[in-house]
């Protein structure tokens, strides 16, 4: 049986069908990013799956932390002049 470190090391082929379209939007934007079409993909595919992963943890906590918790978000924060700013600043994907 191999190690984990051995399997985690050892590269295994991932095959998929796609549209000449598709194929080309990809390999458009992986050729701006200077990045080979699999080196895109698979860093595209493996951000998809993290967020998806973390966003479907589940945390236990006790009744204490949890009430902990609860009163931290119903604290609003108070006024300064970097939350200010920070409200003010356009999100990237608005510029």
């Amino acid at each position: 049986m191999k190690s984990m470190q051995t399997r985690e090391a050892t590269p295994v082929s991932i095959n998929i069908r796609a549209k000449a379209r598709q194929r080309d939007m990809i390999d458009q934007a992986a050729e701006r990013l200077g990045r080979s079409r699999s080196d895109f993909m698979l860093e595209a595919a493996c951000r998809a799956a993290e967020d998806i992963l973390l966003d479907q943890a589940f945390f236990t906590v006790d009744d204490g932390t949890f009430a902990q918790f609860q009163a931290l978000l119903d604290q609003p924060l108070p006024p300064t002049d970097k939350l200010r700013q920070l409200i003010k600043t356009k999100a990237p994907w608005e510029k």
